[in-house]
């Protein structure tokens, strides 16, 4: 299968907020990703500021963040706090997969996460929501280049 981004599709880093012991659900993605032509970085358990530092030293184009401890809020608006301080909230879109309720999905989005993925998503929206952000993340490296 040819990517549609060619012989670089991007590249996600795939974490687990704070202490979030569930890791099955960040594997499985990980695993889907690689199998739809994706450089994946799995980080593990990560702080915010270890995953902000990941991202940038890793060239990332997309922060995938996996939780199912109800810590989501909280570690969303730490992440996009450490993006702000290096300059990279506009340049990396973050997506969180796991035990999300419905109105705290909505409040993430309002945060900046350009995606957020339950328990049953299809891997192909999970695909395509990554291929958007690179796609989105491309385009405005082409306009930066001039």
């Amino acid at each position: 299968m040819e990517h549609p981004f060619g012989v670089n599709p991007g590249r996600v880093l795939v974490a687990k907020p704070g202490m979030d012991a569930h890791w099955r659900g960040a594997a499985i993605v990980a695993r889907i990703l690689r199998s739809a032509g994706f450089e994946v970085v799995y980080l593990g358990h990560a702080r915010p500021a270890e995953l902000v530092v990941a991202a940038l030293d890793e060239d990332v184009d997309v922060i995938g963040l996996s939780t199912l401890s109800g810590n989501h809020l909280s570690e969303a608006r730490a992440l996009f706090d450490e993006l702000r301080k290096h300059g990279a909230d506009q340049d990396i879109d973050v997506l969180v997969g796991g035990a999300v309720p419905g109105a705290d999905a909505v409040l993430l989005v309002q945060l900046g996460v350009a995606g957020v993925f339950g328990p049953g998503s299809r891997s192909a929206d999970i695909v395509a929501a990554v291929e958007a952000s690179v796609a989105r993340r491309r385009a405005a490296q082409d306009r930066a280049a001039g």
